[in-house]
């Protein structure tokens, strides 16, 4: 069975880099935060081309990072995409703001700057997009809606390290941008991580206060704080993949290619992807004309593993029913979610692979 995603190839491909940087990691005692930690701040921030990196525990406490160290609270609102992971929406619920839903493009499946305006009100204070399946969002859109209205503009990078928007790295784009390790992100770590960068100082202090239990000097706590450090052996970790995530990015990209120019199943409907963009293929989504789980059998049957990515969209989820949205509210991000397939996509996958897997989804 080809897998959607075989972490286990590039573990063994670079096992022994990987177990020296743990290592080197446990020889020096730095678990919680430390030296392995504060070098991949740095050398990520260099990566996105900011001048500032926090690493924090995960994706999740990035965003919830983001949100505090832009003043976002209770009684403040946050337009954020339907179609995206909950973990977006979460960052802005655990401030106390509340997060208005937005309907996704028909094409690109990002979050539709048409449709913003009608949601912004005098409680409006940040739009977050989404650069999802490591797609970015049309940037420039966004961001003239949030400057007419005065409102921050906030990256979610959970899929998108080393994504470009005419020419520039999501996360170095917005406010602030939001990032996540999680195992299967295009640059991940052995367990949980995520970061977040921006160009403003103010926001990096803040946000490394917030992360170390309010302290910006030890036991001396200015504002109410969590425990989000990034692990040391994370750190470590990180620095390693990053040397090969151009590599990785790459192939991703050569495989991602390949899809959009092969596939021509007319049953199958795949993301649109503008020529100002260069994605990196975090994931292979695509839309079936009729039942998904049908596709995912027919798929499993010939031997590849086929998932679903977000079948719920935001807005209908049972956590948010207190908001009040319908069906009908973000109906692309509702076809979307009813018709949605991952297909498998992973730097380590062969060109037979690909091509097996081009060859049954054309054959469905």
């Amino acid at each position: 069975m080809l897998k959607r995603i075989d972490l286990k190839r590039d573990y063994k491909k670079h096992e022994e880099e990987y177990l020296s940087a743990i290592r080197a990691c446990c020889e020096e005692t730095a678990f919680s935060g430390g030296k392995f930690a504060d070098r991949f701040d740095r050398e990520f921030a260099d990566f996105i081309g900011v001048p500032y990196a926090q690493g924090v525990n995960n994706g999740t406490s990035a965003l919830h990072c983001a949100m505090s160290a832009l003043g976002i609270g209770a009684g403040d609102e946050v337009i954020v995409p339907a179609n995206t992971y909950i973990a977006t929406a979460w960052g802005v619920t655990y401030t106390g703001a509340t997060p208005v839903f937005a309907d996704c493009t028909p094409d690109t499946w990002e979050i539709d700057p048409s449709v913003i305006e009608d949601k912004i009100t005098d409680r409006t204070k940040a739009i977050i997009g989404v650069h999802l399946y490591g797609q970015p969002f049309d940037f420039d859109g966004v961001k003239k809606i949030a400057d007419r209205h005065g409102l921050y503009v906030v990256e979610d990078c959970a899929q998108s390290h080393g994504a470009l928007y005419k020419g520039k790295m999501t996360g170095s784009l917005g406010d602030i941008g939001c990032f996540s390790f999680y195992p299967g992100k295009n640059l991940y770590a052995f367990g949980e991580g995520g970061s977040i960068t921006t160009k403003v100082k103010e926001y990096n202090d803040y946000i490394n206060m917030m992360k170390n239990q309010g302290c910006a000097v030890r036991y001396l706590h200015e504002i109410t704080g969590y425990n989000y450090r990034l692990e040391g052996m994370m750190g470590a970790v990180l620095s390693v993949s990053l040397r090969y995530l151009p590599e990785w990015t790459e192939r991703r990209r050569q495989i991602g290619r390949r899809y959009l120019a092969e596939i021509n199943n007319p049953k199958i409907t795949m993301q649109s992807h503008p020529s100002d963009t260069d994605p990196v293929f975090h994931l292979f989504e695509v839309m079936t004309e009729g039942d998904p789980e049908e596709f995912l059998k027919y798929m499993a049957d010939n031997g590849i593993e086929c998932n679903r990515h977000y079948p719920v969209p935001c807005h209908l989820q049972k956590a948010y029913e207190h908001l009040g949205y319908k069906p009908g509210d973000c109906p692309n991000a509702e076809k979307l979610a009813a018709h949605c397939a991952t297909l498998p996509l992973f730097p380590e996958m062969t060109d037979d692979e690909v091509s097996l897997v081009i060859d049954r989804v054309n054959a469905y």
